[in-house]
């Protein structure tokens, strides 16, 4: 029996013969030496079934020849064995909560960008990304929130897994979110985990950010996918997934918020002086627009007549004198009209 296991086994024979002879049971000072060097096992980073063989081989070559009971001995054998694997597991959980905090406290830096980022393109060797290179994020709101041990996030996580291997991603929950790290030339990887996403708590959004480069490139893609998930739900655009790429023209939109107001008020104030308020024709316009400004396809998702919606057409310029159908005037409502659901606008005062 070599050192480690001998240095695991300390005070083991001695115990054994002592119970043989007197029939008692170990101590408590006894059982704590034992968990004491179960955690020393497991901080070694040595094999619990390994050792729990070398228990029973010392118990074999030590076992008293003595008249002492059989059971008393097999009894010590029982206590000794079980306050050993105690303290073994007792490390090991230990061990899996310092490496869950260390990677809870990575994840929080990594997206808040509240570390020095050299020490971040460090600390995330560790956690599988280069950070040297440019890196996207996608982030997934679904209908409940969701931590790292969610059975949503373990199914996410598996079907990347099974997909993809080690592409160098890092797949975590944030603030309730599932969320996907992956290198930025890599878009099959967060395409991917949309469309898991998407499967796996039903009815999801899930909005990927630009590649961007550096250390911090991974906060700033994060932020962006968080600004498309809020933008998403201003405009209750439908689409399940969605790009920030596709939608850069909404935060140009919003950049001077004075100047978007002022222009909603002036091309939609008259609105609500329509019976029902500007509401119900603030959304014949989204509809319209939508529909390529064809009559019969907004009639249809309005499940309206064709006569009905031209006379909201109608009043619409009557109240506003801009004619929705006519090219000049069409760009300015429309505008406006995105500019009124990103602003709140009419719930919200301007």
């Amino acid at each position: 029996m070599g050192g480690p296991a001998r240095d695991h086994l300390e005070g083991y024979a001695e115990i054994l013969a002592e119970v043989s002879a007197t029939g008692r049971r170990l101590t408590r000072d006894e059982l704590q030496a034992r968990r004491a060097l179960g955690e020393r096992a497991a901080d070694e980073g040595l094999s619990l079934r390994a050792l729990v063989r070398q228990h029973l081989e010392a118990t074999r070559e030590c076992w008293p020849g003595g008249a002492g009971s059989a059971d008393h001995v097999l009894a010590a054998v029982s206590q000794a064995v079980d306050a050993f694997a105690e303290g073994y597991e007792r490390a090991q959980r230990l061990a899996v909560r310092q490496e869950e905090a260390a990677r809870r406290e990575f994840i929080d830096d990594l997206l808040y960008g509240r570390s020095d980022l050299g020490r971040l393109a460090e600390r995330a060797e560790r956690f599988g990304l280069v950070l040297s290179r440019a890196h996207a994020v996608a982030v997934a709101r679904g209908p409940e929130t969701y931590d790292d041990t969610a059975p949503v996030t373990r199914r996410v996580e598996a079907a990347l897994n099974a997909r993809f291997g080690d592409r160098r991603t890092l797949l975590t929950t944030k603030n309730g979110l599932l969320i996907c790290v992956a290198p930025g030339e890599q878009d099959e990887v967060l395409t991917y985990f949309a469309k898991q996403a998407h499967a796996a708590t039903g009815f999801s959004r899930v909005a990927i950010g630009r590649p961007q480069p550096g250390a911090g490139g991974v906060v700033h893609s994060y932020e962006e996918a968080l600004s498309t998930l809020d933008l998403a739900e201003r405009l209750e655009l439908d689409e399940p997934v969605l790009r920030a790429a596709d939608l850069l023209v909404y935060p140009v939109l919003t950049r001077d918020r004075q100047a978007m107001a002022d222009l909603v008020l002036s091309a939609l104030g008259p609105l609500r002086e329509a019976r029902g308020g500007a509401e119900p024709l603030l959304r014949t316009l989204e509809v319209y627009f939508e529909s390529g400004c064809t009559a019969a396809e907004a009639a249809r998702r309005l499940s309206l007549s064709v006569r009905a919606l031209t006379y909201r057409l109608e009043r619409i310029r009557g109240l506003t004198g801009a004619d929705p159908s006519d090219p000049v005037h069409r760009y300015t409502l429309q505008t406006a009209v995105i500019g009124a659901r990103l602003l709140g606008w009419p719930a919200n005062d301007l």
